[in-house]
């Protein structure tokens, strides 16, 4: 399967995107090469992506996706800045623009941005650099415009934030710079031609036929996991998992943290999965947990408090060993307060998870566990949440749901003591 990622460059209408074993995606985002769809032997096609309105695709999930078997080819806007970031690593680049960042002929992000229409049809509003870079040359060619004009025109053009570079813009820059020949002159050539320069597309279809080929693309060793299996990483990879249960598309952290802060048992559970994690490290020899926490701490500690193993949520084994205890009605409710944070989202301004008061926070997971205070710590480390800090961060997301809850039942109270 070839997944093609484009949004301004490239038309979803385009004709070569209706070929057999195309997937196309909107611009790509951080998260997009998590999905399960994108498989060893697949290709990923880079074209466009997002960075000012949505966090940008990081280079660690693209290093990972080629880790897993994925090739991943970058042309025309991000993909063309990310292939010349990562060439070294095996990702492939095509086409002028990539060519250009990989010399180092162009370097900044602006040279490939541009305003994008909000209504989802992702229509580009404004024109970028690297296509103002091509009219120029083609200008030139043309006797239009010699070599010194064509310079101080591109920097009055680079000057116009890259939002605002509409071709009204365009035309208006070139008349106060006394070019309104070359004005006239560009007109006339879009008329004739609505792609007149456009390098993006050009190297945009040259990368999607590149895919299509059906030749072997250059083989390379895969990226080391060591190379992008970083803290953030995991967390990345952790947030992304989801999965269809019961009719639910759920996270799985979601129903991990629900487990661990209201399942009753999540001690052994997690107790279990210690001695698991003991028994099949990632390096070295298994031991028993008694035998490793000996060694570690003489047996001083209980084994929560000493071991804070790293988790993947993507791994079947573990995420069946963490959800063992989850029950149908667990996962309606992980489904019930994920809605309850989305509605506080988008009913109440300025509202987010961290925006929830730690103290209140605190005080739930206190009621909920039936917790001293002094044992706070104590019992976040035995379900896992390493200490009360921590379990007070995984908890917020929990707290709008958990407080309709508490109001509904105690509304239904009332209207029982009323009768």
């Amino acid at each position: 399967m070839i997944h093609v990622f484009i949004g301004p460059t490239l038309p979803r209408s385009e004709p070569l995107l209706a070929a057999p074993g195309i997937r196309v995606w909107p611009p790509a985002r951080h998260g997009d090469l998590f999905a399960t769809t994108i498989c060893e032997g697949d290709t990923a096609v880079l074209i466009d992506g997002v960075y000012h309105q949505a966090p940008a695709l990081r280079h660690k999930e693209i290093l990972a996706a080629m880790g897993r078997g994925v090739h991943v080819i970058g042309a025309a806007s991000i993909g063309a800045l990310r292939a010349a970031e990562l060439a070294s690593y095996g990702m492939l680049g095509v086409g002028t623009v990539y060519a250009s960042y990989h010399h180092g002929d162009i370097t900044g992000d602006d040279e490939v941005a541009v305003g994008q229409a909000p209504d989802g049809q992702w229509e580009a509003l404004t024109w970028p650099l690297v296509n103002l870079r091509s009219v120029l040359r083609l200008a030139q060619d043309a006797g239009t415009l010699n070599n010194a004009r064509a310079n101080v025109l591109l920097e009055a053009l680079r000057a116009v934030y890259y939002p605002q570079r509409t071709i009204a813009a365009v035309r208006a820059v070139c008349r106060w710079q006394g070019e309104s020949s070359f004005a006239l002159w560009l007109d006339e050539q879009i008329e004739r031609e609505p792609h007149f320069g456009d390098v993006k597309r050009a190297d945009a279809l040259t990368a999607v036929q590149t895919a299509l080929s059906g030749r072997p693309l250059p083989a390379g060793a895969r990226p080391a996991r060591a190379v992008w299996d970083t803290t953030y990483y995991r967390r990345w990879s952790n947030a992304w998992a989801h999965e269809r249960v019961d009719g639910l598309h759920l996270s799985t952290e979601d129903r991990l943290v629900y487990q661990q802060v209201f399942d009753p048992i999540f001690r052994e559970t997690w107790a279990a999965y210690l001695e698991y994690r003991s028994l099949h490290p990632a390096y070295g020899p298994g031991l028993p947990l008694t035998v490793r926490l000996a060694q570690a701490a003489g047996n001083t500690l209980s084994a929560d408090r000493v071991f804070h193993p790293s988790i993947d949520l993507r791994d079947k084994q573990t995420a069946a060993l963490l959800l063992a205890g989850e029950t149908p009605q667990d996962r309606q409710a992980v489904a019930r307060y994920a809605a309850a944070l989305e509605q506080a989202r988008t009913t109440r301004p300025g509202f987010s998870k961290g925006a929830v008061r730690d103290a209140l926070t605190r005080q739930l997971l206190l009621r909920v566990w039936k917790c001293p205070e002094q044992y706070f710590d104590a019992e976040a480390s035995a379900r896992g949440l390493v200490c009360g800090a921590h379990a007070v961060a995984a908890a917020k997301p929990l707290v709008p749901g958990l407080l309709d809850e508490m109001n509904e039942s105690t509304t239904k109270k009332e209207t029982a003591g009323e009768r």
